[in-house]
């Protein structure tokens, strides 16, 4: 059975892990993401090292934020790692690590690990949403990424929710349904710093704080609603969730409860959305980044 190193690259920890081709994995942990390019490459040189005196290493498969151009192996676009913008990261972990690599967008990965192995393994069309500081995502087509011409398919977080006529002003998805934008939401109301708050403080005191109750209310309403247009825009078999988000125990219940009432007030709708939660969860990027480069290397 081969194995391969997985990697994902996130802004605050490097993880990684040895995965199987079956999708089972182990060995895997985590470390501080490094400050610069030239010691990424050194740590991602020192964990293939270590992974290849465990066993045989396949590949390395690396998830990534930003535009990922999987075919050339660079990242254009913008994300909390500028240094990871412009590097060959095939040609790089070739010279580095002695390693073949596949690399992708993290959104993408997490939706690939649906696929493969969960949520949506019994489906060919699939919608997969990030819910985090901005609002992400993929679209799955025929069990394989759709990218757009401008490699920004599912990027949901830039569709337009808020309109006001009079100051011809926009708010994006992201704008008002991310974590971060109930974050600042309720801040503003108590007229605090919202350094001071987090999302899972928010989120936990929704029974007893009227505010942060109102809150996180409005941010299930729009993301019903967002819910509700991308299943008419593309029709998909099932819509999932990841992102900390993911983890609220009733998730699912509180957006298909809104998008019932969604459903009972446009009357020319009928589809309600099937709407399930990640899950894999925090390792969904590592897991996918590994179905990406067998799909990629044609081994599927």
């Amino acid at each position: 059975m081969k194995t391969y190193l997985a990697i994902d690259l996130g802004g605050t920890f490097l993880k990684y892990a040895l995965v199987e081709e079956n999708g089972s994995y182990h060995h895997q942990g985590k470390v501080p993401t490094p400050n610069c390019i030239e010691d990424l490459w050194t740590a991602l040189a020192d964990l293939s090292q270590k992974a290849k005196a465990i066993c045989p290493i396949e590949g390395m498969a690396i998830s990534a934020p930003g535009a990922v151009d999987s075919k050339t192996g660079i990242i254009g676009g913008a994300s909390a790692l500028p240094y990871i913008h412009g590097p060959n990261f095939k040609e790089e972990i070739m010279k580095h690590c002695h390693l073949n690599a596949e690399i992708e967008n993290d959104a993408n990965c997490a939706a690939l690990a649906e696929v493969w192995q969960g949520n949506a393994k019994d489906c060919q069309d699939a919608m997969f949403i990030v819910i985090g500081t901005g609002i992400g995502g993929a679209i799955i087509k025929d069990r394989q990424i759709h990218k757009g011409v401008h490699l920004h398919g599912g990027e949901f977080g830039y569709t337009v929710q808020e309109f006001d006529y009079d100051a011809k002003t926009f708010k994006t998805w992201s704008d008002v349904g991310s974590t971060i934008s109930i974050v600042n939401r309720v801040a503003q109301a108590k007229q605090v710093d919202p350094s001071t708050l987090s999302g899972e403080d928010i989120f936990a005191h929704v029974n007893d704080d009227p505010i942060c109750q109102k809150e996180v209310d409005f941010f299930y309403y729009h993301l019903a609603i967002g819910i509700y247009n991308l299943q008419y825009v593309y029709d998909p078999e099932v819509i999932i969730i990841g992102g900390g988000v993911s983890n609220q125990p009733d998730l699912e219940n509180q957006i298909n409860r809104r998008l019932d009432e969604i459903l009972k007030k446009v009357s020319i709708a009928h589809i309600h959305p099937e709407v399930k939660t990640c899950y894999f969860k925090n390792d969904a990027n590592l897991i996918g980044a590994v179905y990406h480069y067998i799909q990629d290397q044609s081994l599927i």
